[in-house]
């Protein structure tokens, strides 16, 4: 089943400051990351997408590692992609003179050249005390092996709960969506963590009436 989607103005405004996305697949990012022996798990739509096979379009693929990894990051795929991070709305190479991102939560992008497409978004995750910490929620901390998933190719997936609180925020067309896929397939626990979590980070919000 394939769901529609179609890239809204803040989509096609990113396109037209950034330049077009054709993201790798997840075999291609398996393939790219074999090896690489930090953590790393597949955030956002396509989360969504491996627990609930529904199938979306989706514009980019975003995978997740600790701070802490970017060196071995850069250091596993500078051979093939040029590194970039998106420091505070500042888009800088990560080179070898200047390695490390501005900002330790920098989004880091990848892409061949400058006249190739962009690849893949990673997006660090805090790490605190050695557990992993919400982006967003700083009251929310849990075990790795807690808010994540590995499907039956080895590739390490966040869970729905917290990807779906994740998307709460801005409650997109293409969020919706992913709602609507997951909710059917989510355990009652996924539910109530999901529906307990939405309450504290956005009491009132419209999924709490079908979570």
């Amino acid at each position: 089943m394939t769901s529609a989607w179609e890239p809204d103005e803040e989509d096609l405004a990113f396109w037209r400051l950034y330049g077009p996305w054709e993201p790798l697949d997840l075999d291609g990012i398996a393939r790219l990351l074999a090896g690489f022996d930090e953590p790393w798990w597949v955030v956002g739509g396509q989360a969504i997408e491996a627990f609930s096979g529904v199938h979306r379009v989706h514009e980019d693929l975003d995978i997740s590692f600790f701070p802490n990894a970017f060196p071995a990051f850069r250091d596993q795929v500078k051979d093939r992609y040029h590194v970039w991070c998106n420091d505070g709305g500042t888009l800088r190479v990560a080179s070898d003179t200047s390695p490390a991102p501005l900002e330790p939560l920098a989004q880091v992008w990848l892409r061949e050249h400058a006249l190739a497409p962009w690849v893949l978004d990673a997006i660090p995750t805090p790490q605190v005390d050695g557990r992993w910490q919400s982006r967003r929620h700083e009251w929310f901390t849990a075990d790795l092996d807690d808010v994540t998933w590995v499907d039956d190719a080895g590739v390490c997936f966040l869970v729905p709960e917290v990807v779906l609180l994740f998307k709460a925020r801005q409650q997109r067309p293409k969020d919706e969506l992913d709602l609507r896929a997951a909710l059917p397939r989510m355990s009652a626990g996924q539910r109530a963590a999901l529906r307990e979590n939405i309450a504290r980070a956005h009491p009132g919000h419209d999924w709490l009436d079908v979570v």
